[in-house]
């Protein structure tokens, strides 16, 4: 039930790069403008993310997830009428990060370290393969709706797919899996449901405070910020505009997207196996190395037609998209422990500023040079620093919470 969560609210992912184009030739804004509502869109999607991921333990996944679904779905809905560039901002920026923000791979942790012992890497890399999927099914969907009946109706057929899935939450999703007398996958005897943990915003301020306090979680945040910089802030939303930028029709380039959609659920469930069997710092290294690679190359590759050299870009791109992401949530688990989801809501959030980042950075570079090439190049150089940084991250966990707020 999950997966099929996250697919269905993976549409409103889909949407950003396909609205820039629209946009401008509408009202007229800047990429750069449009980049900052996108901006405020990632950037509280991972800032929402640690709460999101404490509120879970005071009122439960369910709840939690239905009311983030139907934020999201009033925020694209509320877009249809906008005239101003503000609105964007508090529609699409605010509303959908926020809901957004609350249905984002802390849910997924939580779901995690709440319903398995084994094999968790696998079900990471599974449940993060979800939101690929969504992708998958939506943005070919969204870029015919936009090339042929304008931004609108894309809009609302995002609002529409958060709402259809709440219903599927409601009466499907459980919390813990004592609510159906079930121990979770891979445990010995049966877990009782744990008492709701009050104070949900102070904990997740708490546990930033003690995490803040040791030197992994700088390095896991500014890697996975540098993730976040070069997927969701760079390729996601970019990729489309500077693509049409060379010539190449608008559902090609979001169908080359699609097929990145593809190649990511093969590459993040075989890193989850991976993550299972060998250590996740060297995986990350090798990850962010050879996405730093692909993005350098990749100005000399985009043109008015697809070609092969393009295709094997995408693939290769695709396999790495969010390959990171098991073995991150595999050391924020191995540091951190029972505070591991809050941790790597945190992590998230630095995800998310570094992709709201490029998002704006991204688009007002477009403005000012005229192409794209300045933001592949820089992200490809910010990859390779991401994989020496991932080396650098200690073997042996750091000390429980208690002892490090002793100390």
């Amino acid at each position: 039930m999950t997966f099929v969560t996250i697919v269905g609210a993976a549409a409103f992912a889909s949407l950003p790069g396909l609205l820039i184009e629209p946009l401008h030739a509408e009202f007229d804004w800047s990429r750069g403008t449009i980049g900052l509502g996108v901006s405020v869109n990632l950037a509280l999607y991972g800032l929402t993310a640690p709460f999101a991921a404490a509120l879970m333990d005071r009122f439960g996944i369910r709840r939690v997830v239905a009311v983030a679904l139907t934020v999201i779905a009033a925020g694209s809905l509320l877009t249809v009428w906008m005239t101003a560039a503000w609105q964007l901002v508090l529609y699409w920026g605010v509303l959908v990060g926020l809901g957004s923000g609350s249905m984002a791979l802390a849910f997924a942790a939580t779901v995690t370290n709440r319903w398995f012992t084994a094999r968790r890497g696998l079900v990471t890399g599974v449940l993060t393969a979800a939101s690929a999927s969504g992708q998958l099914v939506f943005l070919p969907l969204l870029s015919w709706l936009v090339q042929h009946h304008g931004w609108r109706p894309a809009a609302v057929t995002v609002a529409l797919s958060a709402l259809a899935v709440v219903p599927f939450v409601w009466l499907l999703l459980r919390d813990h899996p004592a609510d159906v007398g079930l121990a979770p996958y891979g445990a010995q005897e049966f877990a009782p449901k744990p008492a709701p943990v009050t104070g949900a915003a102070r904990r997740a301020v708490t546990v930033l405070l003690r995490a803040a306090r040791t030197g992994p979680f700088w390095l896991l945040a500014g890697t996975f910020a540098i993730c976040g910089a070069s997927t969701n802030g760079l390729v996601k939303t970019h990729f489309v505009p500077a693509a049409h930028d060379h010539g190449m029709p608008i559902t090609a380039a979001a169908s080359l997207l699609a097929v990145i959609g593809v190649f990511d659920v093969v590459g993040t469930v075989a890193s989850g196996w991976f993550t299972d069997r060998f250590e996740a710092r060297r995986l990350l290294a090798v990850y962010y190395a050879l996405r730093g690679v692909s993005l350098l190359f990749l100005p000399a590759l985009l043109a008015p037609s697809v070609h092969p050299p393009m295709l094997f870009f995408i693939v290769f791109y695709g396999l790495d998209w969010v390959a990171t992401v098991p073995p991150t949530i595999a050391l924020c688990r191995e540091q951190y422990g029972e505070d591991s989801a809050i941790v790597f809501g945190w992590v998230l959030a630095s995800h998310q500023v570094g992709a709201a980042l490029v998002a704006f950075l991204g688009g007002l570079a477009r403005d000012l040079t005229g192409s794209y090439d300045l933001v592949w190049y820089a992200s490809g150089a910010l990859c390779a620093l991401a994989a020496l940084m991932a080396m650098v991250i200690r073997r042996t966990p750091a000390p429980a919470p208690a002892t490090v707020a002793a100390a």
